[in-house]
């Protein structure tokens, strides 16, 4: 039997859920630090336009790195919207909606551009690209935006699988980043120069 989408997917979640809960807080604190280096070596921080996702209990937790970011970014996150989503500034309090996923509240601005885009997934493929939960959500968002920004993944427990399992329309990303491992996509790299 052949490896697919929803057979990697369910491994990985399975891998996610499994994971020892005892050392929980020391991985997010690992990938915190590490992506607010990573933040620091693109671009100066005060003037980036930042988008965060607010973490699943299984994810990453999002909230120590949002407030630090807060104080010197644009820090935008997900506001559920039918089969994708439009970005909203981060503001308290947040408000649990569909699926279990915490939200600030709607709001009638428009951002159109983002320079970083922070998202979660469940794994990725050999092209680096996502597999997340299989809503599409991140996937129509990333199309609907004029210009790609640079795209960080972030995962507790390394998810990979050499195979290419993806579609054209799943997003890929610049770099992922887990408490022990960074992988850099070679790929993107060359298309930014």
């Amino acid at each position: 039997m052949s490896l697919t989408k929803a057979i990697f997917r369910r491994n990985c979640l399975e891998k996610i859920k499994n994971a020892p809960k005892h050392n929980q807080l020391y991985k997010n604190a690992k990938i915190e630090v590490k992506l607010f280096k990573e933040l620091k070596k693109i671009k100066k921080l005060k003037k980036l336009k930042i988008l965060f996702y607010i973490s699943l209990p299984f994810e990453p937790n999002s909230a120590k790195l949002i407030q630090k970011l807060r104080k010197k970014c644009d820090v935008f996150v997900p506001f559920m919207q039918s089969e994708s989503f439009k970005m909203v500034p981060f503001r308290l309090p947040l408000k649990k909606k569909k699926f279990g996923i915490y939200e600030a509240g709607k709001s009638l601005r428009d951002i159109k551009r983002i320079d970083i885009a922070i998202v979660p997934i469940v794994g990725v493929d050999g092209n680096l690209q996502r597999i997340g939960f299989g809503k599409g959500m991140y996937d129509r968002f990333f199309a609907k935006l004029k210009k790609r920004p640079y795209t960080i993944f972030i995962q507790s427990e390394f998810c990979y699988t050499k195979e290419l399992l993806c579609d054209e329309y799943d997003i890929t990303c610049d770099l992922v980043i887990t408490p022990n491992i960074n992988v850099q996509n070679k790929n993107m790299a060359i298309k930014r120069k």
